[in-house]
C-alpha cells in the first residue's frame, strides 16, 4: 500500500475530512486531494502536518503492516 492510500485509509478511519487536513496544510481541498490520490507528492514537512493532524506518529505511514480501528469498533489490518 502506498503512502498516500495509508494517509486515506486513517483520516477515514479518524473520520476527518480532507478539508481539515488541507487547512493544515494551507492548500485548498482538490490541492489535497490530488496528493491524496497520489497525482501529487507529498513533501516530508507535509507528512509531518499530516500526521500531526491525523494523531499518529508519521513512521506509521512506512510500517509494512499496521492495523487501523474505525469508528465502529472493527479493526482491519491493512498491509
Amino acid at each position: 500500500m502506498e503512502l498516500n492510500e495509508k494517509i486515506k485509509v486513517i483520516r477515514k478511519a479518524k473520520n476527518i475530512g480532507q478539508l481539515e487536513i488541507a487547512n493544515q496544510l494551507n492548500l485548498t481541498v482538490q490541492s489535497y486531494s490530488m496528493k491524496e490520490t497520489g497525482k501529487r507528492p507529498i513533501t516530508i514537512k507535509e507528512l509531518e502536518i499530516i500526521s500531526e493532524t491525523l494523531g499518529v506518529p508519521a513512521s506509521i505511514f512506512f510500517e509494512h503492516n499496521f492495523n487501523v480501528k474505525f469508528n465502529s469498533d472493527e479493526t482491519k489490518e491493512v498491509c
